[in-house]
């Protein structure tokens, strides 16, 4: 256990997770505008959908204040697995943080995110996360 939420989880065993435990969800916590020109993880392929709700409000980066509120609408059990996953697995670990708080005792991180970290270029993307570990995602 984490401090304060069940876990760290790679992008492949988080895919394994939602493979192997049908109830496993995953709730993608950045912005609207990451999701939507960045892309997001595909899980049709497991007969899945996406959770989607910002810890961050877009353009001003100011704290969502009904989180917790707009996770638990999606209709996630307590007793359910969470993944939550960011850009590079900062603001995942919040989210986890606040809805083990909530009472959501299978909270994960996924490490990397979904972009990775810079690479010695300055870009994300190339060295680490979700698109980097070569799992379905889709843009636009």
């Amino acid at each position: 256990m984490a401090d304060g939420y069940a876990g760290d989880v790679t992008p492949a065993e988080a895919w394994k997770i939602l493979q192997e435990d049908e109830n496993a969800v995953m709730v993608d916590c950045r912005t609207a505008a990451e999701w939507n020109y960045v892309g997001r993880p595909d899980l049709s392929g497991l007969g899945k959908s996406l959770g989607q709700v910002e810890w961050q409000r877009f353009p001003t980066g100011e704290a969502n204040p009904t989180f917790t509120e707009e996770v638990k609408r999606l209709g996630i059990k307590p007793d359910q697995t969470i993944l939550f996953l960011c850009r590079s697995g900062q603001r995942s670990i919040a989210a986890a943080v606040a809805m083990t708080q909530e009472g959501y005792g299978k909270c994960y991180n996924v490490l990397e995110g979904f972009e990775g970290a810079k690479n010695d270029d300055g870009h994300r993307g190339t060295k680490a996360g979700w698109k980097v570990a070569g799992l379905p995602w889709e843009q636009g």
